[in-house]
């Protein structure tokens, strides 16, 4: 909930197939009016850099207000808006219900989209958003990934890189794996009876996502590891699509559309089959939860997979609550500093990955709730790479001060991009490997 606030924010549907969505008169009118609302406010100044770019263009004009400010510089602040969402969930005292109706995430998507349709994008954000076509062409080709993997860890290819494809030489990529978790699954899945407790049916599908399938893959086999340990029926899902979040940050819209009729139906016939649905990555899992409803607010079928759509460690505490997880720890695992992902925040669940893991004896959890800064491309962009790293440093220095056993966070990229800037940490792990290791599970 936010802070100060009695009545919990409320999110109206995303209005895109009307007229009125793409009037660009009436966006810059709605620009200038919620622009006018934080000027006023400035409690988010300390979230993205999209308030501190509005703030200067503000303080920096004739009239020392909105109006002073040009219409071609509006898209400034979008451009710096990666949809973490914390400003409508955590600081924001205008959300829905209250009368000023500020919804500052999804205005920023409406401009995305406008712009979008209006100038398409560059040939970078064009690859970095299509994860499929890219991951899977550098998987499915012998040496290719191996290759790919070495490079980006060259010096000189990467400076290359930045100068020819303006992705960062700092910012660390991921890796690509052939050998994906869709195929590992199919040695480690084994037959289990799905058990019921509470609103689980304990019978789960994980829904791998992109970084899951190619480049964690180990994470999902902790993921089978640990549910199965718990008695938990669980199946990868073999036939998936990205699931449209790095097209909505970059407001492709009809792109999203298209990943959303390839997956829904997919994932709707699987809860109709009795499963659960969950997903490796917090921003995947908010797609299913929250985006897609409110763009597509009359499919069924999308309401279907909302519903049995849950974050992994929300899902394992509903079965600890209904006495079904199991506490058989085998090790502890000491000092944890644990980085709070952003697209986890706002589910607005709690901290059940803390929650989860200091069950644990001799174990104890610090939550870090402030963003990383990454999003899926902001920290590897060439421009944005200096602001991701400033928006990162508050985490950074907890991080240090605390000098953890283990750094963990639920989103790897988030949590890689912390432990590549940190002194007292070389790695982020993901909780469900730390809670397979806790099992003592091989």
């Amino acid at each position: 909930m936010r802070e100060g606030s009695v009545e919990a924010p409320t999110r109206h549907p995303i209005e895109w197939k009307t007229e009125a969505f793409w009037d660009r008169d009436a966006l810059n009118d709605e620009l200038a009016r919620v622009y006018d609302v934080c000027h006023g406010c400035r409690r988010c100044v300390s979230l993205c850099d999209s308030f501190p770019t509005l703030f200067d263009l503000i303080d920096e004009s004739e009239t020392f207000e909105v109006d002073g400010v040009a219409l071609d510089d509006y898209n400034k602040v979008v451009d710096q808006c990666y949809m973490c969402d914390l400003c409508y969930l955590t600081k924001c005292p205008y959300v829905p219900p209250h009368e000023f109706n500020v919804d500052f995430p999804h205005l920023m998507l409406r401009a995305k989209a406008q712009n979008f349709k209006d100038k398409g994008a560059n040939l970078r954000d064009k690859v970095l958003t299509s994860t499929d076509a890219l991951m899977s062409t550098i998987a499915t080709i012998p040496l290719v990934d191996v290759t790919a993997n070495a490079l980006n860890k060259n010096a000189t290819f990467r400076k290359a890189l930045e100068s020819s494809f303006d992705i960062a030489a700092e910012a660390p990529l991921p890796e690509i794996h052939r050998n994906t978790l869709i195929k590992r699954a199919k040695k480690l899945v084994t037959e289990i009876e799905a058990a019921p407790v509470g609103a689980t049916t304990g019978k789960l599908a994980l829904y791998a996502t992109c970084y899951g399938n190619y480049s964690s893959p180990t994470i999902g086999e902790d993921f089978i590891k640990v549910y199965q340990h718990n008695d938990v029926s669980i199946d990868v899902i073999p036939k998936e699509k990205c699931c449209g979040m790095p097209k909505l940050e970059l407001g492709d819209l009809d792109a999203v559309e298209a990943l959303k009729e390839a997956n829904i139906p997919l994932l709707a016939g699987l809860v109709d089959q009795g499963y659960d649905l969950t997903a490796p990555i917090p921003s995947c899992v908010l797609m299913y939860k929250q985006e897609l409803p409110l763009l597509f607010p009359d499919d069924p079928d999308v309401l279907k997979v909302k519903n049995a759509f849950y974050d992994p460690f929300e899902y394992l505490w509903m079965r600890h609550k209904g006495e079904a997880l199991k506490t058989d720890f085998a090790q502890s695992l000491g000092n944890i500093a644990y980085q709070v992902a952003c697209h986890q925040r706002v589910q607005n669940i709690g901290l059940k990955t803390r929650d989860i893991l200091s069950l644990i004896e001799e174990t104890t959890v610090i939550a870090h709730e402030r963003c990383s800064g990454h999003d899926g491309t902001y920290a590897v962009k060439k421009e944005t790479r200096d602001k991701s790293v400033k928006i990162a440093r508050p985490t950074v220095r907890k991080v240090n001060d605390q000098k953890p056993d283990h750094f963990i966070s639920d989103c790897p990229m988030a949590g890689e991009h912390i432990a590549n800037l940190a002194d007292s940490v070389s790695t982020a792990q993901h909780p469900m490997t730390l809670l397979r290791m806790a099992y003592g599970l091989n």
